[in-house]
This record gives C-alpha cells, sequence and structure tokens, in this order.
C-alpha cells in the first residue's frame, strides 16, 4: 500500500509541482481544495481532493485521515492587512498543525527564507509565527523549511518581472550592489520538499539554496532575464530611499482601493535586504538531480509562458 501524503496549496504554483513530485516518490498524494479541480490540474499524477480550507477544522482533519505526513504549502503571499496575513500564514499552520496531531502525521511546513527576518514586513512576522504554531502543537514532529525566492513554470508573481525584461526598453532594480538573494526553480524546490516528507530530518528549518546558494545580485539577476528573453534594456537603479517612498504609496493606495498588493512597504524592505543567502549545510537530505542554474531556469519560465500564451 503507498504511503499518503496530505498536501495543502496544492493548487498553486509551487503546490501543482510538489503534488506531482510526491507522486511520483511513490506516496498517495490527498489535496485539500477549495473547489474541485479543472481537469489535469495535476497531470497525469492521481491526486485524491478534500474540499474546504484552513478554517475549516472537520476539512483538515478528513485530509490528514491516515496520512504519514501533512505537507503543508497554502500561505497567502499578499494580503490587506497584518492581522489578514496572521489569519492565513499563523493561525493556518497552527489548525493544520492540530490536524495532523490529532491523525498521528508528521508534518512539512513550507515557509519562506523572510521568517528569517520576521520584522522587515508583515508576511515575514506571520510566516515566523507560523513556524512557531506549528511547532508549539507538534514539537520535532513538524519540519520546517525554508525556500528563498520560488520561480518557474505557472509563476504568475514574477511574470511582471519577465514582461519587462521582454518589452521595456528599461529594466529598473534596486540600487543595492551588496545585496545577494538565493533563487530556486520550482522542479528543485519540489524535489527538497519530497525529501522532507519522505524521511524526518529534524526540526529544521531548512532551506533550499538552487544553483547558487550564495544569492545572486540584482544587476545578475537582471541579465539573466534580458539574456532569456534575447534583449538588453537598460538597467535603472532604483535609490533605497526612492523604492521605500513608493511602497508607503502601494500602502496607502491599498487601503485605499481595499485590494491587496504583492509590493508594499514591507516588501520594499524585504528587497532591500541585503542577505538572502543559504546555507548549503542547511539543505534537506537525499539524492537529488543537480539544481537547474539561473539562465537555464529563466528560459524554461519565459518558454512557458509563451507556450500557454501568457503575453510574455
Amino acid at each position: 500500500m503507498s504511503r499518503l501524503a496530505a498536501i495543502t496549496g496544492a493548487s498553486g504554483f509551487l503546490g501543482r509541482t510538489l503534488a506531482i513530485a510526491l507522486a511520483d516518490a511513490g506516496f498517495a498524494v490527498r489535496a485539500l481544495v477549495r473547489r474541485p479541480p479543472v481537469a489535469g490540474a495535476w497531470g497525469e499524477a492521481p491526486v485524491e481532493t478534500v474540499t474546504g480550507d484552513l478554517a475549516d477544522p472537520l476539512a483538515l482533519d478528513r485530509l490528514a485521515d491516515g496520512a504519514e505526513v501533512v505537507v503543508h504549502v497554502a500561505g497567502a503571499v499578499k494580503a490587506k492587512s497584518e492581522a489578514a496575513f496572521m489569519s492565513v500564514n499563523a493561525d493556518g499552520a497552527r489548525a493544520m498543525a492540530e490536524s495532523a496531531a490529532r491523525a498521528g502525521a508528521r508534518m512539512v511546513l513550507v515557509s519562506s527564507l523572510s521568517a528569517r527576518e520576521p520584522r522587515l514586513s508583515p508576511y515575514a512576522a506571520s510566516k515566523r509565527a507560523g513556524e512557531a504554531a506549528a511547532q508549539a502543537v507538534l514539537g520535532e514532529r513538524v519540519s520546517v523549511v525554508r525556500p528563498p525566492a520560488i520561480y518557474g513554470p505557472g509563476d504568475s508573481a514574477t511574470l511582471d518581472l519577465f514582461r519587462a525584461a521582454a518589452f521595456s526598453p528599461v529594466l529598473p532594480i534596486p540600487d543595492s550592489p551588496s545585496a545577494r538573494l538565493a533563487l530556486v526553480f520550482v522542479d528543485d524546490a519540489a524535489a527538497a520538499i519530497v525529501d522532507l516528507a519522505r524521511a524526518s530530518q529534524g526540526p529544521g528549518p531548512f532551506t533550499i539554496g538552487g544553483a547558487r546558494p550564495q544569492g545572486y545580485s540584482w544587476d545578475e539577476i537582471a541579465h539573466a532575464l534580458a539574456e532569456a528573453a534575447s534583449r538588453r534594456p537598460r538597467l535603472v537603479h532604483i535609490p533605497p530611499r526612492a523604492l521605500l517612498i513608493a511602497g508607503e504609496v502601494a500602502d496607502r493606495l491599498q487601503k485605499f482601493t481595499d485590494r491587496p498588493s504583492m509590493f508594499t512597504s514591507g516588501k520594499a524592505r524585504e528587497m532591500l535586504h541585503p542577505n538572502w543567502s543559504c546555507d548549503p549545510a542547511d539543505e534537506p537530505r537525499g539524492e537529488r538531480a543537480a539544481p537547474i542554474n539561473l539562465t537555464e531556469g529563466f528560459s524554461r519560465t519565459l518558454t512557458w509562458y509563451r507556450r500557454h500564451a501568457w503575453r510574455v
């Protein structure tokens, strides 16, 4: 009989890839969904579904029932307020951990590298609070993994960056030459998380550094984007103060429109933080293929966007 892995967030960018990777690794997969999935949502992978959300404890109990491991991916990346972030990323993690505990399951909590610096933004604070909430319930039966920025086919969050590289004569980036950002291709992130699902490796936190754990400069990222798009836009370096002011303006606009935005003052502070690198010693153990480098990863991502008519 196949081992059962339950997963939240399986309809999202990372979650779709992860559900398929878990099935490929030999797990029976059960996913929490808010609505019936579209046909082929997980390719050919046989995924059982439970309808509900993180605020529905009965649905979470049905999801975790009989599972060896619960992989908690679901979370909010944008929200109208800190309280809204906490409701999903902290309270949701606690609720999922409580259901996992009742089912006798282990948990892999997919957090964020930003949780390392919880004072930078409401998002970062909520991810750190989610880690603490899950650990308070499950102790060492939860493994926390903090991936850096994840990119790849199907990612809507980085779509605007690719569009700017493909169409704009200029490419604005933060004027923060010492900053280093690790980036990981979605398949590589999924493979590392599967290693944690296979067997407990301790509480962590673990990181996933991708092809260059020490990270890239903003200039290197911009040049790789331009190379993937076969263009040479002029790089425009945005002074830190200007970026912070833009974030404050975005905050006010968000309050006025009552619509959550990806770019906020908190996100500006995250972008200016100098150290989003990863320590290879903190990666999950496992025999995995060599990680996809940035040039190849950006090329694959752009090809996918164009193949699926995402206007890039």
